[in-house]
């Protein structure tokens, strides 16, 4: 595995996870790209099998150079004003957006896909990459107020919701029933391949 600096793998990481897929860069025209999520069914340092959530077997090739990140646990309140952070969330019933999930990106990958897209986690879902700029706390969680673009943005944090962020990893944590998420790139004949993976670390299962 090639080196690269820790904020340029993160921010490829995180622009696989945390943006619409239509979003990212093209691939090439007999190729799409899709998510992978899942755990570790087998790793051979070139080949990472992964038993889907759907339930499938997929072999994902693994590219030259490729890289690796970990997602680790964090809580509400990590969070901070100033912070850039990317929220999945849903509609919610009664009005506004709900997130589904939290990462908190390091300090140096501030703007990484600022915006919001569509999402795959859930349907109907979509990402809202933002900066922090206030928090209310309340009985049931937070309401964070995003700001992107010159633009903001409500948004409500239910107690108990998933938030994570990005740490150090290394082919030795891609183990046997590790969660993973993977953006690859599927080929005519169905073959996948990926330049990263994003594994969880502790246990954590990433849920991005």
């Amino acid at each position: 595995m090639l080196k690269h600096s820790i904020a340029t793998t993160f921010t490829l990481i995180a622009l696989g996870l945390t943006t619409s897929l239509t979003a990212m860069p093209a691939v090439a025209a007999d190729s799409v790209r899709l998510r992978v999520r899942g755990t570790i069914d087998a790793f051979d340092g070139s080949t990472l099998t992964v038993k889907t959530r759907e339930g499938e077997i997929d072999k994902i090739a693994l590219k030259s150079g490729w890289t690796v990140a970990g997602v680790t646990k964090a809580s509400a309140d990590d969070i901070k004003p100033g912070d850039y952070v990317g929220i999945a969330s849903l509609p919610k019933s009664d009005g506004g957006d709900g997130a589904l999930e939290v990462l908190i990106f390091p300090a140096a990958m501030k703007g990484t896909g600022e915006g919001i897209s569509a999402y795959d986690l859930k349907p109907n879902s979509k990402m809202t990459n933002a900066t922090v700029s206030n928090i209310d706390k309340g009985a049931n969680g937070q309401e964070l107020t995003l700001t992107f673009k010159g633009e903001q943005k409500k948004m409500s944090v239910p107690t108990g919701t998933p938030i994570v962020t990005f740490a150090n990893a290394a082919q030795t944590d891609l183990i046997s029933g590790a969660a993973v998420i993977v953006t690859a790139e599927k080929a005519s004949d169905g073959a996948l391949s990926a330049s990263r993976v994003a594994v969880g670390l502790n246990g954590i299962v990433p849920p991005m």
